[in-house]
């Protein structure tokens, strides 16, 4: 109790107004705030923060960190951070991290819309700090060009259709950001490469210390941990580069570690089943046969 006594729970966009000392928003569940005019020291240095709401942050330049989760995004270049609504956030150590736009929304804003379940499909939502979006010039120039949409249709007067332009705009912002984060997996081809590189001989050491026969599967969570990476991100970052989603590699791993298993020893299957991890063998022979068209026993016999 004494840990979250530690967090200060924001529960409203309101009330983020009022301890920013800006206006009252001209709407209860989305606001767009500059922080060029926001006094945000009211925050002490440090304070863990959680929101109730969405937040999208775009600073178009930066010099320094800002500190989310438990490491530090470096915006030196500029970019997008994203957070979901419980997630905890820190106010900045020094006030020059006050900086650029930030777009809060809260989840009944966009209930009644696609997007109120869609948008659990943005992944980026749930990446970690190290794994932000960086925004070339151009794509930096269309991120501002939404923003200042957002900021003209808050600032103009509230009628019937309002709220869906806005939640249009939200939309339109989010799937700009889908493009770019794959544009991002793209360029960073060799930082990702060395990646699925550090994950294979991590999934090679697994298997081959038994790891797997003491503590079962290798999970994503697991795997993703070990690479200092969230698991949305490790995901989405396979899938952009192999095809396959994280929890997919891991089992293509396992699999050929199981080939040469079948054809190099005469252990049964069921032994090879167990020093993988598998708690049943049926379990391990039904997923190779997916995988393989092939039974265990009939890919052992190819061989012979």
């Amino acid at each position: 109790m004494q840990q979250q006594s530690n967090i200060h729970h924001i529960k409203s966009i309101s009330q983020l107004a009022r301890e920013l000392r800006l206006p009252k928003p001209l709407h209860p569940l989305i606001a767009l705030v500059d922080y060029n005019n926001a006094l945000a020291e009211m925050f002490p240095k440090g304070q863990k923060i959680s929101l109730d709401f969405y937040k999208i942050s775009f600073k178009p330049t930066f010099k320094g960190q800002t500190k989310y989760g438990q490491g530090y995004y470096d915006f030196e270049e500029g970019g997008l951070a994203f957070l979901k609504p419980k997630q905890i956030v820190y106010s900045p150590e020094d006030m020059e991290s006050y900086e650029g736009f930030t777009l809060y929304f809260h989840a009944d804003f966009i209930r009644n819309y696609p997007l109120g379940t869609t948008i659990n499909q943005y992944g980026f939502f749930s990446y970690s700090v190290s794994e932000a979006l960086f925004l070339s010039a151009k794509e930096k120039e269309i991120i501002a060009n939404l923003y200042a949409s957002i900021t003209i249709e808050l600032n103009n007067n509230i009628d019937h259709f309002s709220q869906d332009v806005l939640v249009s705009q939200i939309e339109l912002l989010l799937n700009y950001s889908n493009r770019f984060y794959n544009r991002q997996f793209i360029t960073r081809k060799a930082v990702n490469h060395e990646i699925i590189t550090s994950l294979d001989k991590l999934l090679i050491s697994y298997f081959e210390k038994e790891n797997s026969l003491r503590n079962g599967l290798p999970s994503v969570k697991y795997i993703s941990t070990q690479l200092k990476l969230s698991q949305r991100y490790l995901s989405d970052m396979l899938r952009s580069l192999t095809g396959l989603n994280a929890q997919q590699y891991i089992q293509n791993v396992m699999i050929e570690k199981a080939k040469e298993r079948l054809s190099t020893t005469d252990l049964s299957v069921s032994e090879i089943a167990y020093e993988l991890g598998f708690e049943h063998p049926q379990s391990f022979s039904k997923l190779f046969k997916t995988k393989t068209q092939l039974s265990p026993l009939k890919y052992r016999q190819s061989y012979n």
